[in-house]
């Protein structure tokens, strides 16, 4: 049984995963505002449940995520939790604050954003963070969001920005002690072939490529992982929504709404796993993680409850043959690793 306590190693560095960490994006107000109490009891139901990982990043609200989880953070001794957040974005005051668009983060700050994967914006990115927080260091710096359909006809410019500047920024803060990995978070499949490869890394937070739905990245992306010893961490693993609420007409997948086809996949995986049983979220979460590159999950919450029923789903018991009924009826790839 996967026990929170646990750790595995991420890439060749000294920094220790537990199996499942705390994904902070819905402290940042995605389509609405968590309040100040509650986010701090979400917080805590996490810790309270053995939670010791927390990722988060400046662009989760907008500086909102950050500040919720360095409030709780800041009176837990610091050598019992690893703590992640990201670069590549960096924060300025919006020219009227009162008409400010904070799209998509309905409870978000009032702060625009400012695309910069440079040495000064790494280093500003992170200065912004470690005062956002109320820390004074984190475990490991992702670069966030650098793949092409965010960036446009921009983005050749800002990776050889990355991979010519601001890669040298995380590695004099490897060097010096004051991050102990470097990572990249990342949306897409193809992205784990085509911009991870661009800058030295140690581990990757992949959103949705690796999922009870889609094991497209099996033998591409994480193949490639594998053959160089870069750790993975899957910060989806109800493929955004979805694997948690199961199938519905606001079933989410992807950030969208769930396609038939998805809904209809998510009905058969649930009917195989009523038959033994087990419920979808614990298979879910789960799953990813017997992949020998796999090192943690990173599910969300915006609320106490959530967070401690991801803790039960962790720990509950799945029978072998609920993996190979879903490996005979083609809703897994049969090459896919599962759970022992």
């Amino acid at each position: 049984m996967t026990k929170l306590s646990d750790r595995k190693q991420a890439g060749s560095t000294t920094l220790r995963l537990p199996p499942m960490g705390f994904g902070a994006a819905h402290l940042g107000g995605l389509y609405h505002r968590v309040s100040g109490e509650v986010a701090h009891a979400t917080m805590k139901a996490a810790w309270d449940g053995g939670i010791r990982h927390f990722d988060t990043a400046p662009y989760y609200g907008r500086g909102l995520s950050e500040h919720r989880v360095g409030d709780f953070l800041i009176d837990c001794p610091r050598d019992e939790f690893v703590l992640t957040t990201k670069v590549g974005r960096y924060f300025k005051r919006p020219a009227d604050p009162r008409t400010f668009d904070r799209t998509p983060w309905g409870g978000g700050l009032n702060m625009e954003i400012v695309w910069d994967y440079s040495y000064d914006g790494v280093m500003r990115s992170y200065e912004q963070s470690l005062l956002r927080l109320g820390l004074d260091s984190v475990d490991a710096l992702l670069i966030h969001d650098p793949e092409a359909s965010l960036h446009t006809e921009d983005h050749p410019a800002r990776m050889k920005e990355m991979s010519e500047s601001g890669i040298k920024a995380l590695e004099e803060l490897k060097r010096s002690g004051q991050i102990k990995a470097i990572g990249m978070g990342l949306n897409a499949a193809d992205s784990l072939d085509t911009i991870a490869p661009l800058v030295p890394l140690d581990f990757c937070i992949v959103a949705m490529p690796y999922t009870l739905l889609d094991q497209s990245a099996l033998k591409t992306g994480l193949k490639r992982c594998i053959d160089e010893n870069i750790s993975v961490i899957i910060g989806a693993p109800y493929a955004s929504g979805i694997l948690a609420t199961g199938p519905g007409p606001n079933a989410r997948y992807r950030y969208g709404i769930a396609e038939p086809d998805i809904q209809e996949k998510t009905r058969r995986i649930q009917a195989v796993a009523a038959t033994h049983g087990v419920s979808l979220q614990a298979a879910a979460l789960q799953f990813p993680l017997a992949h020998p590159a796999v090192v943690s999950v990173i599910p969300g919450g915006a609320r106490p409850e959530e967070v401690t029923a991801n803790i039960g789903y962790l720990e509950e018991a799945i029978p072998a043959g609920f993996w190979s009924d879903l490996r005979s009826e083609g809703l897994i790839d049969p090459e896919a690793p599962t759970p022992a």
